[in-house]
């Protein structure tokens, strides 16, 4: 019976995320997420009390937590400069193609229509970002000038608003381009820069 009652809690946060994502929090009801679950709207209110609480479920299930990532975060066989962008990859993917991730970072953007406090990503991300620099500044990968928790916070918050702008002005295919055109501008200024000496003259 256990076995069964996830799998039916799963169905329906699958299904209220696809029409989060497609649809919006306003425009989804109780009766929508039923249909497209194939359950009754009984068991929506049985599993989540209503629409309110599925919503916050999709948020903390992926885009709150990132749980899926944690594994690649973690490996310390990597550089942490190279897992720092790496995570940026793995979530900007997530962002372009997970349903529920998908509809978390909508349900995120349209937290003022839910009665209820929705959790905040961004704590998390930039205390991941801040470790992993912490990490290459121990290591020598990291610009002396550069401070982990500062440059963490700005990371995370331009990270978040290209992929939300590329989303919507060229659609999810244009966001490795993107992603590594920010890359390419951002990670010069994060590593130690060479010896003055070494400039090229009139630098």
């Amino acid at each position: 019976m256990q076995e069964r009652a996830k799998a039916t809690r799963r169905s329906l946060l699958e299904a209220a995320a696809q029409l989060f994502a497609e649809q919006g929090y306003a425009a989804t009801s109780v009766n929508d997420i039923s249909a497209r679950s194939g359950r009754t709207s009984g068991a929506v209110y049985f599993h989540y009390t209503g629409k309110e609480g599925i919503a916050l479920a999709v948020v903390e299930d992926r885009f709150a937590t990132w749980s899926q990532l944690a594994a690649p975060y973690e490996d310390e066989t990597v550089p942490p400069l190279e897992r720092l962008v790496a995570l940026s990859y793995a979530i900007a993917h997530d962002l372009a193609r997970d349903p529920v991730t998908r509809a978390g970072a909508r349900l995120w953007a349209e937290r003022t229509v839910i009665t209820a406090p929705v959790p905040d990503p961004f704590a998390l991300w930039t205390t991941a970002a801040t470790r992993l620099l912490a990490q290459a500044r121990l290591a020598g990968h990291l610009n002396e000038r550069v401070r982990p928790a500062r440059t963490a916070r700005t990371l995370v918050r331009s990270f978040f608003g290209l992929c939300t702008l590329t989303d919507a002005l060229e659609g999810t295919t244009a966001l490795d381009d993107r992603l590594t055109d920010w890359w390419h501008l951002t990670l010069p200024s994060l590593r130690p820069q060479p010896p003055r000496g070494n400039l090229p003259a009139g630098l």
